[in-house]
């Protein structure tokens, strides 16, 4: 990669480089204009989930820090705030890349102490961004969990996960390996608008495919719907049919979540594509308030739970861990809505 830059970091004073910890280098390219990649040295690989959290898994990775993917309902954003960056266009165009993450891990793997829990990627940055197609981290990791034994699952929306399908398919003759797709927005013009550094939908639905090819029950994420713009029935209807013909095994939704740091960046992007929904959202989210009111997701609940039965991708036993993680208030039937760690 070309383009290696020694000066600070944006966002951050002349001379405060250390502020981001085991910083090696700032990297800009032709190839990923607009983006820069800030190489680190990480300490560790291994993210331990808060005891008090209701997460059905007990450890993550996150081989990186911002999102290309660009999502502007994000929650993860808020998570560049401690990088002296900010949560919006920061988040979408500064890259942290711990390009030692495979190597770290497999010390820490290799530890005695290490219990073989299960490990959740994608639960806030995607591993599968367009910086991987660069970087390739994940293979290393994939192949450190595979040898020591331990399970994992994956969470993405990039169709790079392609690549590693094979390698998937031989870890998971060692353990357990669990694969989902996050497609929420079926119509392409509003999915290029608020998730402009994604896959399209097409792509994603095709990954699904690839993924049950190669021989994994790959589940899909509706996360988010968002009210007043792909919550009808006759858009999830349409959704709920071509995730179906993918071969997916199972759905689970969930309402647009809006937290303190997201929700400003959320709604500038509303005025400016859809001012006239503006009213509706203030409504649903007064306030400090990050979440859909009840009376909404009873609503949406009645919409959608028909037609993921109709389609038989209805959520049971032995689905995805990441499930619970990737946004906080997720809705399946029969399963608790989680509280985000």
């Amino acid at each position: 990669m070309t383009g290696a830059q020694d000066s600070a970091l944006p966002g951050l004073g002349i001379g405060e480089v250390a502020a981001l910890p085991g910083h090696l280098r700032t990297v800009r390219s032709p190839e990923f204009a607009g983006v820069v990649f800030h190489e680190v040295l990480a300490k560790s690989a291994l993210n331990r989930v808060p005891g008090e959290s209701s997460m059905p898994f007990s450890w993550t990775i996150n081989p990186y820090r911002g999102c290309s993917h660009a999502c502007v309902y994000c929650f993860a954003r808020g998570s560049h705030r401690y990088l002296d960056l900010d949560a919006g266009r920061d988040f979408d165009s500064q890259i942290v890349v711990k390009v030692n993450v495979a190597e770290v891990l497999g010390r820490e793997l290799g530890r005695p102490s290490w219990g073989r829990e299960h490990v959740a990627l994608g639960t806030n940055t995607d591993p599968y961004q367009r910086a991987e197609g660069r970087y390739r981290l994940m293979p290393g990791v994939i192949e450190a969990l595979a040898r020591s034994g331990t399970p994992l699952s994956i969470l993405t929306k990039g169709t790079l996960l392609r690549r590693d399908l094979p390698l998937l398919a031989d870890a998971a003759e060692r353990i357990p390996v669990e694969l989902a797709m996050s497609i929420a927005i079926g119509d392409p013009e509003l999915q290029q608008s608020i998730e402009p550094g994604t896959p399209s939908t097409r792509a994603r639905l095709d990954t699904v495919a690839a993924a049950r090819e190669a021989g994994f029950g790959a589940d899909v994420f509706i996360m988010p719907v968002l009210p007043h713009l792909t919550d009808s029935a006759a858009q999830m209807n349409a959704l709920l049919r071509d995730i179906r013909d993918a071969g997916a095994r199972s759905v689970m939704y969930g309402p647009l979540h809006l937290r303190s740091h997201v929700k400003p960046w959320f709604l500038a992007w509303l005025e400016r594509t859809h001012p006239d929904l503006l009213p509706a959202y203030r409504a649903l989210y007064p306030g400090s308030a990050s979440r859909a009111p009840q009376a909404y997701r009873m609503e949406l609940a009645a919409r959608i739970r028909p037609l993921i039965r109709r389609y038989g991708l209805e959520w049971g036993s032995g689905r995805t861990r990441t499930a619970a993680a990737k946004l906080p208030e997720a809705e399946t039937p029969g399963v608790p809505a989680p509280t985000l760690f």
